[in-house]
């Protein structure tokens, strides 16, 4: 991968063009990584709307174990958040080049433990579900977060729910019929690039999760591993430009 690529798509200075390439990148992460952990957990780790509603039926039908599960996956996709906001806020406060960069980075090496340990993993309990889910759930929030954080909110990877919305909403507008009678009253008019980017972004999740569940059907595990890999190349870079800024400085 060309490193001024690399730098261009994670690196601090954002453009438009960066902040689209580098969600649709990620729209196919997490695409695999939703479709291919149900294989292994039998849950979708990004779904958390499907998930609090889990947790409603449960306590209403009194399984609570499930409730709690459900719990357990919640918090840790804020928690993945959380991580993710803490490591660009800090990195901004720093002037790093590597603060979009470095959640990412920790995201690869989170999804090479589950790729390399995920079968052991699955078979120890964390907080009221496996360390896998919990793993999952964590990186999930970790990536939406910082997609989120550098698009200033324009651009989800793993919000399929909102994705569609959007594009419900322009296509609204572009079938609305604008009337000549309102004088000063706003056009509806739709915004084409951004129906164009949301149809790619869906589209992007979606071959990831095909990509993503034929990998682990016939790799396992393993198949997050060239996942990680092209993390590892995006985020790089900028981080390479950090420490090499931090060496200058020791030797003045």
């Amino acid at each position: 991968m060309p490193l001024n690529y690399s730098r261009k798509l994670t690196g601090k200075v954002r453009t438009a063009g960066a902040n689209r390439h580098l969600g649709l990148v990620l729209a196919f992460v997490a695409g695999a990584i939703n479709a291919g952990g149900f294989l292994a957990v039998q849950q979708y780790t990004s779904h958390m709307t499907g998930i609090v509603s889990s947790m409603a039926d449960s306590l209403a039908l009194g399984t609570i174990d499930i409730a709690l599960a459900g719990l357990g996956a919640l918090l840790c996709f804020a928690c993945g958040a959380a991580c993710s906001a803490i490591l660009v806020n800090y990195s901004r406060q720093h002037q790093l080049h590597s603060e979009y960069a470095l959640p990412l980075m920790l995201e690869a090496v989170l999804l090479l433990c589950f790729g390399l340990l995920g079968a052991r993993l699955a078979d120890i309990d964390g907080l009221f579900v496996s360390v896998t889910v919990m793993l999952l759930s964590f990186i999930m929030g970790l990536q939406n977060a910082v997609v989120t954080k550098l698009s200033n909110a324009e651009i989800r990877t793993t919000h399929v729910t909102g994705i569609v919305t959007d594009i419900g909403i322009e296509l609204g507008k572009s079938v609305y019929r604008n009337s000549d009678r309102f004088v000063g009253a706003a056009r509806v008019v739709v915004n084409r690039d951004r129906l164009l980017l949301l149809s790619m972004l869906l589209l992007a999740f979606f071959v990831g999760g095909i990509a993503g569940a034929l990998g682990f059907k016939h790799v396992g595990y393993g198949a997050t591993v060239p996942l990680a890999l092209m993390l590892v190349a995006l985020a790089s870079v900028p981080i390479v430009d950090d420490v090499a800024q931090m060496m200058r400085r020791d030797k003045a």
